[in-house]
């Protein structure tokens, strides 16, 4: 008993000195009852560059929604702010918009003032590249989430860009492994007269020779600026298709390479043989498909239809993801400074989950998210490559696109 009393005692002496200090404190004027303040949260501060301008489409169907991108980096800083609030940690996206080929440096010098630490961009190459140069000599880190360029990850790579964009190789190669899984090996191709119809084309060709396929035959379908609605009423593209495909070697399937949205739509079920059709018209690649719903994606699906009120685009997904690699990259290096990210992003232990089936991780040697590539046509998801039988030393991921033996890529 006497050991007892001794030890509440004790207790009540070691206690006295915090209770009366408690109480000192409380006693102070202007402090007694007053709630201290949470911490403030440290802010992930995000820009978003986009190169726009109003877009006609060979059907009114394809013409792209107002905030395509936006909308997924949007979702992603929803996504992010979920995580951050248990953190401290606080995502913001800044938006603004600028003409095509129009200098970004002045709109890039705003942000930057701002204190924003991060940029998404959906811009052409050009553009993409005046901004990385400047953002690099800020500290700035830059996320292509639009441009499919592959000098942008070649030649003209940039240490400070990481590209969550597929590029035109991965896209093309992600269709020819396909063809080739369904043994249709004999290609003919149309193309557009456009510089980025070329740079698709050449896509394919490359595709063609990686993997087996011939090429059988080719033509160029010249662009006469014509109006697209009024001079191509339906008679006038019914005889006109059948014409321009007549006379193409035997093929298994009649590839279309018209990124610039001039004929493409027109050639699928006018062709002169009866053969599918595929590339950007018919059977497409792509980053996203809005029909997925595999490896639960119909969960960013319905969260991304309840914020924006439509089905999530390829280039959505790639915004999403930049964003979420980011709040992924802040979340696990409990940072905001944009080095410490990169740092997190460029390491080992980095990857992102992205509704694919896989983690996904960056090629070292470009800075390229390594990705599937869904093949779908307009109402569901047909296939999704690399496809079985595909294989590659480090990742089957690494044989879509420019493998780094093949890189020409000197990060500076």
């Amino acid at each position: 008993m006497a050991v007892f009393v001794f030890l509440l005692i004790s207790v009540f002496l070691a206690v006295l000195p915090l209770a009366e200090a408690s109480a000192q404190a409380s006693s102070k004027p202007g402090t007694a009852g007053q709630v201290l303040p949470e911490p403030e949260a440290s802010e992930v501060r995000l820009g978003y560059i986009r190169a726009y301008a109003p877009q006609l489409a060979l059907s009114v169907l394809d013409v792209p929604p107002r905030d395509e991108g936006v909308a997924g980096a949007s979702v992603a800083i929803s996504d992010n702010n979920t995580t951050g609030r248990f953190l401290e940690q606080k995502f913001s996206l800044d938006v603004v918009e600028v003409k095509p080929d129009s200098d970004v440096l002045a709109v890039f010098d705003v942000m930057a003032g701002k204190g924003i630490s991060t940029i998404l961009a959906d811009l052409s190459a050009v553009q993409l590249l005046a901004l990385a140069d400047a953002a690099q000599a800020k500290g700035i880190i830059v996320f292509n989430v639009g441009a499919t360029d592959d000098r942008l990850r070649e030649e003209d790579c940039r240490a400070n860009v990481f590209h969550t964009a597929p590029t035109r190789s991965m896209l093309a190669d992600g269709l020819a492994q396909y063809l080739i899984w369904k043994q249709w090996p004999r290609w003919a191709l149309v193309y557009g007269s456009h510089e980025n119809d070329r740079l698709f084309a050449d896509a394919l060709r490359r595709a063609a020779e990686r993997f087996g396929a011939e090429i059988v035959a080719e033509k160029e379908f010249a662009d006469t600026g014509t109006a697209r609605r009024t001079d191509s009423g339906v008679v006038q593209i019914q005889r006109q298709m059948p014409v321009f495909t007549q006379g193409l070697a035997e093929h298994d399937i009649l590839l279309v390479a018209d990124e610039s949205e001039v004929f493409g739509t027109y050639v699928p079920f006018r062709t002169w043989q009866p053969r599918p059709v595929a590339g950007t018209a018919g059977l497409m690649p792509s980053a996203w498909h809005p029909a997925s719903e595999q490896w639960g994606g119909t969960q960013i699906q319905n969260r991304f239809l309840k914020a924006t009120g439509r089905r999530m685009l390829s280039k959505d997904m790639s915004a999403w993801t930049a964003g979420r690699i980011i709040g992924e990259a802040a979340t696990r290096t409990r940072s905001a400074d944009p080095a410490e990210i990169a740092g997190f992003i460029r390491s080992d232990e980095f990857s992102i989950a992205a509704f694919k089936g896989q983690k996904l991780t960056f090629r070292r040697w470009n800075w390229q998210l390594r990705q599937p590539i869904f093949i779908g046509d307009g109402r569901s998801v047909v296939s999704t490559s690399p496809q079985e039988g595909f294989l590659h030393q480090f990742s089957e991921l690494d044989t879509l696109g420019i493998d780094q033996p093949e890189t020409r890529c000197v990060l500076k």
